[in-house]
């Protein structure tokens, strides 16, 4: 159904968009280091809330994906399209609810979670947290928007939109931290602007699309109850995973918070690094989607395993040229970020662990599943990746940081391990064959 020229117009716009869309995190954590280490970390700890709920907005705007591409490759484009406005409306409606607990539970929820940390941090996570859950619903519907044009194999529009917000992300940011000197609270507002400016984008390109999916009368309500289960079926499971792995990140995140301000501040650099390092591997995931999302919904099952393990190859291959040089050039991209000597040599450490890893596991822990998701397979990931989150991730981060004193870096061979247990489970699955014929349209 797809030829090498298809996937690869399909997934280098995707590469792109992922590395603007993690630059604007990035470029959050950079420009607000020269404020100092409080600020980093301020970000870094809301951050990972925020993470968490781009997950869950990337997970449900995943079951629209799935659901629409399924239509696509039965060329059944009338219900994609009722598929795709399902998918925006139900996307608006939670990411508003989300915003509202958000706003409302500030500090409460800051308090719960990270506690322990310093004073200063705490009045920065306050302020940088409240303006970041103005932009969720603005979030939420850029994927959604994204989503559904990649269903159509149409990555470019979402490429052109990171962009976009990029440029509007790094002006935003230099006016109001340099120019307005308003430290975490400017980093907030241009990440909120940029993020706004760009659903606005996406939405009015899909309501004006002339692609296989066509969205009538985009913004009336009419609501359809069981393409919202069919999204629902697939996004929900995928939410929960995405959700256990976020909060597992969150928990962790805690256990740093108690080493100090230097090992927060470098797993937070480490973290917006590796995250960049992993940027070729989700975006050759995402094109696993559209693909085996169209292959599933045309019945043709063999051309699915076959997408599988290509796709999952291409990902391995493409983590390995990143990485290398990332590990190569650790001391120069941790300069950057202006850290003590004890915290770049953490950091350093940090990365050069994360990228050897990447390369071997990260692949077949989180492109290949994608495949089995595509193909309605969600509840076993889901199970699998969340009893791999609490029983390894969480649980051997204590054991290594608290009880063989490993520090900070002892979260990450937890994490390390979690993908190892992943990755060997995924592979079984995989071979088995029990994820096909799990198609979900009839």
């Amino acid at each position: 159904m797809f030829t090498r020229k298809d996937i690869i117009k399909l997934i280098i716009p995707l590469i792109v968009e992922q590395i603007l869309l993690m630059t604007i995190g990035m470029a959050d954590t950079i420009m607000v280091a020269g404020v100092g280490e409080e600020a980093v970390s301020a970000v870094s700890v809301v951050d990972s809330i925020n993470i968490l709920l781009i997950n869950v907005f990337t997970a449900l705007s995943t079951g629209g994906a799935v659901v629409a591409a399924q239509f696509l490759g039965r060329r059944d484009f009338k219900n994609a399209s009722i598929a795709a406005k399902q998918l925006i409306m139900v996307s608006a409606g939670f990411s508003l609810c989300i915003m509202a607990i958000c706003l409302l539970g500030n500090s409460f929820i800051l308090h719960i979670l990270f506690g322990n940390m310093d004073e200063s941090v705490m009045k920065d996570s306050i302020t940088y947290f409240a303006i970041s859950a103005l932009s969720y619903p603005s979030l939420a519907l850029y994927n959604s928007g994204a989503a559904i044009f990649r269903a159509m194999g149409n990555s470019k529009v979402s490429m052109i939109n990171s962009l976009i917000m990029n440029i509007v992300n790094i002006t935003a940011n230099y006016t109001f931290i340099y120019i307005f000197d308003m430290g975490v609270a400017g980093a907030a507002l241009g990440s909120l602007i940029a993020r706004t400016v760009s659903a606005v984008c996406v939405i009015t390109l899909l309501k004006f699309s002339k692609g296989d999916i066509r969205i009538k009368k985009l913004f009336k309500f009419d609501p359809n109850l069981i393409v919202i289960k069919n999204i629902l079926s697939i996004g929900i499971p995928n939410s929960i995973e995405n959700s256990m792995f976020q909060i597992g990140k969150i928990i962790v995140q805690g256990l740093v918070v108690s080493f100090g301000t230097s090992a927060l501040a470098a797993n937070a650099v480490a973290g917006s690094i590796a995250n960049i390092a992993i940027i070729p591997g989700m975006a050759v995931g995402l094109s696993m989607i559209t693909v085996v999302g169209q292959c599933v919904g045309a019945q043709r099952f063999d051309e699915a395993k076959k997408y599988i393990k290509i796709l999952t190859l291409v990902s391995i291959a493409s983590m390995t040229i990143v990485n290398i040089p990332v590990a190569l050039s650790t001391n120069i991209i941790v300069s950057v970020y202006k850290l003590t000597a004890e915290t770049a040599m953490m950091t350093e450490k940090i990365i050069i662990y994360h990228s050897i890893c990447a390369i071997v596991i990260w692949a077949i822990s989180f492109t290949l599943p994608n495949g089995l998701r595509a193909a309605n397979d969600v509840k076993f990931t889901m199970i699998v990746a969340t009893i791999s989150m609490w029983v390894f991730r969480i649980a051997f981060s204590y054991v290594l940081c608290v009880y063989m004193n490993m520090g900070v870096f002892g979260v990450w061979v937890a994490m390390t391990i979690d993908w190892l247990f992943r990755a060997i489970v995924f592979t079984i699955r995989y071979f088995s064959g029990k994820w096909k014929n799990k198609a979900l349209i009839g």
